[in-house]
């Protein structure tokens, strides 16, 4: 919202990410972003760039003076002019700060702050524990998730916020709570209704592509539902995601070169999430056939990325 970064006076930042057309979101509005900023050329891309994408995105520690775009797929891709979460807001923490990962697009930072506020309504919660976001120019990280390149992932904790004073050095060794029982078939006591009613406010906002959280969480929502099911088709069983789920917001306005994931399957996919369930608790028989070598995955180079993400990486 305008008046929260307003309040919160982000000087500096005004200063490292001066991005956005002008209207489009709140946050791009509050920052006074510049529409005549210049966008991510595709003059002077090389082609053969063999650079580790990783080793250039990961030691980038700011914000590109370019109008906020998406560039890419959310796994191989890249972000100019990202705007970064402020580190405390009215009904928020980031998490993590020395990761340097609370950057995204405006339409991500105007999300974080209606889902926290909504949240900050829910019985035990003061709003939401912000996870990990983005890179300053998003792409590939040096560490942990493949995703989360173009400023359109969040990371939301699954720990209700009992306060919103935490001191940086309590945000790095506080720790979320694991919601899973029974290797993710099934939810634990920690779970409530609350968490449900904060995943079905995420999952029935437009700007929501895709939910991902354990399978066990998705078919205990299925259960529990008993009116619209619409909301349910963006909730996606995956892998791990019990300690936060994962919101990824569809391709905004302004990004012509950000790549959209196809729409969920039609229905609501709980009887998919139960097959998840049901090879948790009875694994398939292995394939008789012996698994071919193991090939190490290839690190991305900068060539493999979208052109414009080299002259996002080398701009201001």
């Amino acid at each position: 919202m305008v008046r929260t970064l307003a309040i919160l006076g982000l000087t500096a930042l005004l200063a490292a990410c001066q991005g956005g057309d002008a209207g489009v979101t709140r946050a791009a509005a509050s920052l006074n972003a510049n529409p005549g900023a210049p966008r991510a050329s595709t003059q002077n891309v090389n082609p053969a760039d063999s650079r580790v994408a990783k080793e250039v995105f990961g030691y980038i520690d700011a914000a590109s003076r370019q109008a906020s775009e998406s560039f890419g797929g959310y796994a191989r891709g890249c972000q100019a002019g990202a705007v970064q979460l402020p580190e405390t807001g009215p009904t928020w923490q980031a998490m993590r700060l020395s990761r340097n990962r609370n950057w995204a697009q405006p339409v991500t930072i105007d999300f974080i702050e209606d889902l926290s506020a909504f949240a900050a309504t829910l019985p035990g919660w003061e709003g939401i524990y912000v996870g990990d976001m983005s890179q300053p120019r998003g792409g590939p990280m040096l560490s942990g998730h493949r995703s989360h390149q173009t400023g359109l992932d969040a990371d939301i904790w699954m720990l209700p916020p009992q306060s919103l004073d935490l001191s940086v050095q309590r945000r790095e060794t506080i720790s979320s709570i694991s919601m899973q029982r029974a290797g993710g078939a099934y939810v634990n006591d920690r779970w409530t209704p609350e968490h449900m009613a904060l995943l079905r406010r995420a999952a029935s906002d437009p700007r929501v592509a895709r939910i991902f959280v354990f399978p066990g969480a998705k078919v205990a929502m299925c259960a529990a539902e008993t009116g619209d099911r619409s909301w349910l088709s963006k909730i996606r069983p995956w892998y791990g995601h019990h300690y936060h789920f994962h919101v990824r917001l569809n391709c905004p306005p302004g990004s012509p070169g950000c790549e959209a994931q196809d729409p969920p399957p039609a229905g609501d996919g709980c009887a998919d999430a139960q097959t998840w369930v049901d090879d948790i608790l009875q694994p398939r028989a292995p394939d008789p056939e012996p698994p071919g070598p193991v090939v190490p995955r290839r690190e991305l180079t900068m060539a493999q990325l979208p052109g414009r993400c080299q002259s996002v990486a080398a701009s201001d």
